[in-house]
């Protein structure tokens, strides 16, 4: 028996079900099926902003590459903005015997396997803007429908246990993105190709096997476009808990992704690292080896010790002391190093911080909305670290400064996890 069956007849008949808090444990299968879907949107959205598009817009502009890759990330990260809340809506509302999720997540993984095809035939950086803001649109909602199913379906004494899992798949994909895109594969446009099937592939499983109830039609609420706008904004006011969790992911994601973003740049003109595109995918794997090392055993004592805010603030500790040693030593060896340190206090932010972020949701009738404004904080710092980045690698002291203004956003979000009240 599916481990979604076996949730779905614990929950009864009743039309609420579909909305009830989750008390039955998820299987293995269950969460193995959803881990290999979220390791296909990372190592989709993942692969090219670290590998595939600088090597890219560098063939394609080698003087302005800087300028081209903040333009194209940036506004690959405004319409991710944008698509993920939306879709996490529909998703909301969706009356589809297959349920509520599954629809948006094959649906998303063709999109964005098509968007990424696109990408790999453009030879300008419009062009390849274009394609990669497609690409985005379909990713993002195919992550509203992955981030979902452990708020609507996994327990709360299991939640962060199951975030470690699937958080490790992130990291997953970057290492598995680096050795297709550097190793088992030649050329951008066949490393573009490739992710695009992968993308759908690993979506099957659990599209496929993995069961949920639908929505009762009677509890689909009528469409009213100001209110369905509206609903976009929820107050810190009268949501405080969810305002300071939005906030601290922001913040935490803002120093991530300044740190991640010119890591081929860091290793090609600080480091003179040989051959940038390898040494990223080196620091990848030991990146990946430490945070798995942390994820989900740090997961199953946030689930044991029913404590979150702690282990976030551990971990902002431990990732801007990494941000700190790029910031200080620009050398191979401090690479490693920072690479190591930066994936063990990450492996400890995506297991517990996203457990924390499902206790602070509002409604269950809005919980892939509700998570896809959450993810505008995953999403909004690659639109505003290119726009950070660029003048500071220009006018701040370059390398040094970036390193240091991301340590300063990520321990800033440490800080102000404390003011989540609802959570211990």
């Amino acid at each position: 028996m599916t481990p979604a069956r076996t949730q779905g007849a614990a929950d009864g008949a009743g039309e609420v079900a579909v909305l009830a808090e989750p008390t039955v444990p998820v299987t293995t299968g269950w969460t193995a099926s959803l881990s290999l879907a979220t390791l296909a949107v990372f190592m989709a959205f993942m692969t090219p902003i670290q590998i595939l598009l600088p090597l890219q817009l560098e063939h394609i502009d080698p003087q302005d590459k800087n300028t081209a890759l903040s333009l194209v990330t940036g506004l690959g990260a405004l319409v991710a903005v944008l698509a993920n809340p939306l879709a996490g809506a529909w998703s909301d509302r969706t009356t589809s015997r297959f349920g509520r999720r599954r629809p948006w997540i094959l649906g998303g993984a063709l999109a964005g396997a098509a968007g990424l095809a696109f990408t790999a035939s453009q030879h300008t950086v419009w062009g390849v803007a274009v394609g990669w803001c497609l690409a985005q649109a379909g990713l993002n909602a195919m992550l509203a429908g992955v981030t979902t199913p452990i708020a609507d379906r996994v327990p709360l004494g299991q939640r962060a246990q199951v975030s470690g899992w699937t958080g490790l798949t992130q990291s997953v994909g970057l290492v598995l993105g680096a050795l297709i895109t550097t190793l088992l594969v030649t050329g951008v446009g066949s490393g573009y190709v490739t992710l695009a099937v992968l993308t759908v592939a690993l979506a099957l499983p659990f599209v496929l096997r993995q069961t949920e109830p639908a929505l009762p039609k009677a509890l689909r609420p009528a469409f009213d476009g100001r209110a369905f706008a509206r609903s976009f904004w929820l107050s810190p006011r009268q949501h405080p808990d969810f305002g300071w969790a939005w906030l601290t992911r922001f913040l935490i994601n803002l120093g991530n992704a300044l740190g991640t973003l010119y890591l081929f740049y860091f290793l090609a003109d600080a480091v003179h690292y040989d051959d940038p595109g390898t040494g990223v995918l080196i620091l990848t794997v030991v990146y990946t080896l430490c945070a798995a090392l942390t994820a989900v055993p740090v997961g199953v004592l946030s689930d044991r010790a029913g404590r979150r805010k702690g282990f976030v603030v551990l971990c902002s500790v431990i990732m801007a002391a990494a941000a700190l040693l790029l910031a200080l030593i620009h050398t191979w060896p401090s690479a490693l190093a920072a690479a190591a340190v930066l994936g063990a206090g990450y492996g400890i932010y995506l297991a517990v911080d996203q457990a924390l972020v499902t206790q602070v949701l509002p409604e269950a009738a809005d919980r892939a909305k509700d998570l896809g404004v959450i993810n505008i904080a995953n999403s909004g710092p690659q639109v505003l670290a290119p726009a950070l980045a660029s003048p500071v690698i220009a006018h701040l002291g370059g390398y040094t400064g970036l390193y240091a203004t991301a340590a300063l956003a990520i321990l800033l979000g440490g800080v102000l996890v404390r003011r989540v009240r609802g959570v211990a």
